[in-house]
C-alpha cells in the first residue's frame, strides 16, 4: 500500500504522517508514505524529523497545482489524504489569489491525477468554516454551504469539486469537515500557538471584538484518528464532520491561556473585529460516530496543558518561525 499525503509538512498533515509511520493505525502498518509539500511559510520539514529516516517514508517538494509532478507522485498510490491548503483566514482577507490557486486548482489537479491513476480512496480534508456561521444547534453534513471568508469560499469550492469527481467519474472520494484544531507543531499565527508564545515571552495578545465568538476545539490527534477512520471505512461520496465537543468563546479560551502561562488579563489587548468574522461554529458528529465509531479521546483541559508545555519546551522550533514571519 502506498499513501500520498499532500501538505504533509504542515501542522495536521505532519501529525498524520507521524502517526502512520509509528504504527498508530494498524491497517496502514506496512504503508509506504509519500509526502508532497510545497514548503510555503506554514510548511516545515522539521515537523517530520521524527520519521525522516523511516524506510517507508519519502518526501517530495512540490506544488499540488503542478500537473506533471502530481501525476508522477500519484503513480502506484492506493490512498490519497489531501491536507494541502492555504488556510489562514486573515491572510485570505488581505489577498485571496493564492487561496484560489492552491485550494481550488490544486485540488482539481490532484483529483484528476487520482482518477487517471485509479486510486482506491481519496480523502479530502476540509473545514467546518464552509458552512458559515450558526447561532444555535449544530451543522449536519447536508447543511448548505455559506462560506463568509475567501479562505472558506475556496475550501467550499474544493469540496464541490471533490463531490463532482465522485458523481461524474465515480472516483471514491470522501470529504471530512473538522472544527478548530490545536496541538503541537501548530504554526504560530493561529490563535492558540500565537497566544501561548506571546504570553510566554511577556507580549500582549490581540482579542478580536467582544471576544464572544464561539469555536469547537479538536485535538489534532483526535482529528487524525477521525481521518483515518474515514480512510479505512468511509463510504465513497460521503461527507463526515469531525468535531472535538468543546465549545468555547474566544474570551474563555484566552482566559484559560492567560492562566496556563501565569499571566493576567493586562496582557490582553482588545482589537477591532475581523472582517466577516463568523460568530459560532458547531458540527454534529453523529454520522461519523454511528458509522465509524469516532469519538474524541483527548480531554480539552489536558490537551491544552500539554500544548502550553510543548511550546514552553520547544522554543527552538517556534522562535525562528515567528521571527521569519514577523508575528
Amino acid at each position: 500500500m502506498r499513501v500520498l499525503v499532500t501538505g504533509g509538512a504542515g501542522f495536521i498533515g505532519s501529525n498524520y504522517v507521524r502517526k502512520v509511520l509509528t504504527g498508530a493505525y494498524p491497517a496502514f502498518a506496512e504503508a509506504e508514505v509519500v509526502v508532497l509539500d510545497k514548503l510555503t511559510y506554514a510548511g516545515n520539514e522539521a515537523n517530520l524529523d521524527p520519521v525522516a529516516s523511516h524506510p517507508r517514508y519519502r518526501f517530495v517538494k512540490g506544488d499540488i497545482s503542478d500537473a506533471g509532478l502530481v501525476s508522477e507522485v500519484m503513480s502506484g498510490v492506493s490512498t490519497v489524504v489531501h491536507f494541502a491548503a492555504e488556510s489562514h483566514v486573515d491572510r485570505s482577507i488581505h489577498g485571496a489569489s493564492d487561496f484560489v490557486l492552491t485550494n481550488v486548482l490544486g485540488t482539481q489537479t490532484l483529483l484528476q491525477a487520482a482518477l487517471e491513476s485509479g486510486v482506491s480512496k481519496f480523502v479530502h480534508v476540509s473545514t467546518d468554516e464552509v458552512y458559515g456561521s450558526i447561532e444555535t444547534g449544530s451543522w449536519t453534513e447536508d447543511h448548505i454551504l455559506e462560506p463568509n471568508s475567501p479562505y472558506s469560499a475556496a475550501k467550499a469550492s474544493s469540496d464541490l469539486l471533490a463531490r463532482s469527481y465522485f458523481r461524474t467519474h465515480e472516483l471514491p472520494v470522501c470529504i471530512t469537515r473538522c472544527s478548530n484544531n490545536y496541538g503541537p507543531y501548530h504554526f504560530p499565527e493561529k490563535v492558540i500557538p500565537l497566544f501561548v508564545t506571546n504570553l510566554l515571552d511577556g507580549l500582549k495578545v490581540p482579542l478580536y471584538g467582544d471576544g464572544l465568538n464561539v469555536r469547537d476545539w479538536l485535538h489534532v490527534d483526535d482529528h487524525c484518528r477521525g481521518i483515518q477512520l474515514v480512510a479505512e471505512g468511509g463510504r465513497a461520496g460521503e461527507i463526515y464532520n469531525i468535531g472535538g465537543g468543546t465549545e468555547l468563546t474566544n474570551r474563555a479560551l484566552t482566559e484559560m491561556l492567560v492562566a496556563a502561562t501565569g499571566r493576567d488579563w493586562s496582557m490582553v489587548e482588545p482589537v477591532a473585529d475581523r472582517l466577516g468574522h463568523d460568530r459560532r461554529y458547531s458540527v454534529d458528529c453523529t454520522k461519523i460516530t454511528n458509522e465509524l465509531g469516532y469519538a474524541p479521546q483527548v480531554p480539552f483541559e489536558q490537551g491544552l496543558a500539554d500544548v502550553v508545555a510543548w511550546y514552553r519546551d520547544n522554543r527552538s522550533w517556534w522562535e525562528p518561525l515567528k521571527a521569519r514571519a514577523a508575528l
